[in-house]
């Protein structure tokens, strides 16, 4: 707080719009809230169902139950499998123990799991253009057998990589990666292999790109850019390399208002604000309430952008 002896310094924050929850995030944490309110706490969820500690938290003190293996789950409990996908095996064990369990994967990811099994089909060698270790990238690459996708994470994977047959490479990418990296990627992978067989639509989901756009449209104007999100979430990394790039001075990623460090507030006289897609909005507002505490806050959002995009419920859940 400033001492109240002298005025406030002015502090301009833009936030960027869209921003925060996307359509596979809501309907996913909604699964959780219906599924708890239908059967009663303990409801398992395999992985976080989405990268953010706040919303896990929340979810855990209704009664949810986080497990990174099946194997921790009982059989006579409702199994939910997070939003970012998982493998074949993990659906078929579920299904061997009988276990009553529902798919929370963000139905954007689903249709890279669908499009990668169709490249399989059609006797395509397949790459994920992704970044290991990211659940939604071990989900996918679990769709197919053993060896039967490559990933590939930067250009120079590309130059390494020796296909079977040049002639039949198809891939597909993460939904929640950099638009412009991948851009590169792409086109690093069809100059090499000119017949690469691409997805039949975009695989980087609708939300990603839009918020990168949003932040972009701000990030030069900005001294800092702060971007709220879990550091697990792919989504919300890329926002601030995406910032940075796009010509903001400073760029941070806070789980919320408590990681605030006052001293990357020196000299800024405009901040960006912004939240990855499994970001509740009570973020942004702590954020907000925080920065008016010890500045002369001149708040102003960009022009707001819609998304009409929604995702049902499955209808055990929705009767």
């Amino acid at each position: 707080m400033h001492d109240g002896t002298s005025p406030p310094r002015p502090l301009h924050v833009r936030l960027a719009s869209p921003r925060g929850f996307c359509a596979g995030v809501e309907r996913a944490i909604r699964m959780v809230e219906q599924a708890i309110a239908k059967y009663g706490a303990p409801v398992y969820v395999r992985h976080e169902i989405v990268h953010n500690r706040h919303v896990v938290e929340r979810l855990r003190r209704l009664g949810a139950v986080f497990v990174e293996d099946l194997a921790d789950a009982p059989d006579d409990r409702p199994v939910i499998l997070s939003a970012h996908g998982a493998p074949k095996a993990v659906v078929d064990e579920a299904r061997r123990r009988r276990m009553l369990f529902l798919d929370a994967t963000c139905p954007l990811v689903s249709k890279v799991h669908v499009e990668a099994a169709r490249q399989h089909a059609e006797g395509y060698e397949v790459v994920l253009i992704g970044h290991a270790g990211h659940p939604e990238v071990t989900g996918t690459m679990g769709q197919l057998p053993e060896g039967a996708i490559t990933l590939v994470q930067t250009e120079a994977d590309v130059a390494r990589l020796e296909p079977r047959d040049p002639g039949r490479l198809a891939f597909v990418t993460q939904t929640t990666l950099s638009v412009d990296d991948t851009a590169r990627i792409v086109a690093a992978l069809r100059a090499r292999f000119p017949k690469a067989a691409a997805p039949r639509k975009e695989d980087i989901c609708y939300a990603t790109t839009n918020r990168q756009e949003a932040v972009k449209r701000i990030a030069a104007d900005c001294d800092l850019v702060l971007v709220l999100g879990s550091a697990a979430s792919s989504n919300s990394a890329r926002l601030v390399e995406v910032a940075l790039k796009a010509g903001a001075r400073d760029a941070r990623l806070i789980d919320d208002a408590s990681a605030l460090d006052w001293r990357w507030f020196e000299g800024v006289r405009q901040v960006g604000l912004t939240a990855g897609a499994s970001a509740p909005d009570v973020l942004v507002e702590g954020v907000i309430a925080a920065i008016n505490d010890r500045f002369a806050l001149a708040l102003s959002e960009e022009p707001p952008v819609r998304e009409p995009v929604t995702f049902k419920l499955p209808r055990v859940l929705a009767e």
